[in-house]
């Protein structure tokens, strides 16, 4: 037994401070590679404790063709808009975050201390919102004047492209290629899942040709993903719900691929999500259309997910805390250390990782 086969026991229960590590600000990506799948992976293998340097290109190597690979099919859209406030004809900054009916959305402002119930936003001539409520996260609930698809269309004409935070940078054309995944389909995310974005439509044949099945699921992922944990008790933090969608002939396939032995290969924390949260009984996975705020955590028992493509994720985030519960705390923080010391890129824009 490896130390870190000791270490995946995890017998005491993690604090936020567990999670914390010193990242250098100039690995945090502040653009993506060149080329697309040019990216860096390191490969995790949880039974030899190990962790070993590679290509993203040589990903097909690790894929078997009992294998199911399932990614998020989700399409990211161009959630910032610019809007001026009646009366004052300030500047405001309405980020939408999810549609609720079809004329009202949840937004969040800026800046938010000087919009409030009452306030009429124009967005042109014709198209303008009232603010109808505040949200318990800081945010507002507006209603459009025009039709979904009118203001849709709008949105799609003329809103930026939603980057992180820690991407110090406004949007640029280039983002609206690359902070979308090869397989985005459904729209509705306001960040993209971003272990996708390595993929190309080559990779994804070569590894289909390979025999290994690739099927999809739905989940539009929000501003949660980036919101920090403010306590200390892990036990005590609320996670924000997301949207997410997996068709029965997905579910099918998964299923079969369990039942012959083979592993389920998620790509991205947000696929991990949705389908451990598909569970109604037993480890099957059942079609689902609904919310989820599961909050996954050491320790954990994995019910789906066999293996796990992610990026490198931010201190104290539930996302490493998802990959520490997956791969065992100490072999994830000691792989972060060397990814530092090895000089990976970090986050949305950054390199990949393989825990097997």
């Amino acid at each position: 037994m490896t130390k870190f086969e000791i270490f995946n026991t995890q017998p005491k229960a993690l604090r936020l401070s567990d999670f914390d590590f010193d990242l250098p600000a100039e690995r945090i990506a502040q653009y993506p590679s060149d080329k697309r799948g040019e990216d860096r992976l390191m490969v995790v293998d949880r039974q030899k404790g190990t962790y070993t340097h590679h290509k993203f290109s040589e990903i097909k190597k690790y894929l078997n063709p009992t294998d199911c690979l399932v990614y998020n099919n989700t399409k990211v859209f161009p959630a910032r808009l610019f809007a001026s406030k009646d009366k004052t004809d300030s500047e405001v900054e309405v980020f939408l975050l999810r549609s609720l009916e079809d004329q009202i959305w949840e937004v969040l402002v800026k800046p938010a201390r000087k919009v409030r119930i009452g306030n009429k936003l124009r967005f042109t001539d014709k198209i303008y919102a009232d603010v109808i409520d505040n949200t318990i996260s800081g945010g507002r609930v507006i209603r459009h004047n025009c039709s979904k698809a009118t203001f849709m269309k709008y949105v799609m004409a003329t809103g930026k492209s939603p980057l992180p935070p820690y991407i110090k940078r406004e949007s640029e054309d280039l983002d609206k290629e690359r902070y979308q995944t090869v397989m985005a389909k459904e729209l509705g995310a306001v960040a993209a899942p971003t272990a996708g974005l390595h993929f190309t439509d080559p990779m994804l044949a070569q590894i289909e040709k390979k025999g290994t099945k690739i099927s999809n699921i739905t989940l539009h992922i929000g501003l949660g993903t980036f919101r920090s944990v403010q306590v200390e008790d892990l036990r005590r933090h609320q996670m924000d719900s997301e949207y997410f969608k997996i068709a029965k002939k997905t579910a099918s396939m998964i299923n079969t691929t369990k039942a012959n032995g083979g592993r389920i290969i998620a790509v991205g924390t947000s696929t991990v999500r949705a389908l451990e949260s598909s569970l109604i009984s037993g480890t099957d996975v059942n079609p689902k259309t609904t919310w989820t705020d599961k909050f996954i955590y050491p320790p954990y028992d994995f019910q789906v997910v066999d293996a796990l493509i992610t990026n490198f994720h931010q201190p104290k985030s539930t996302l490493i805390m998802m990959v520490s519960a997956l791969a065992g705390h100490d072999l994830i923080m000691d792989a972060y250390a060397e990814a530092v010391k090895e000089k990976y890129n970090f986050y949305s824009y950054g390199d990949a990782m393989l825990i097997i």
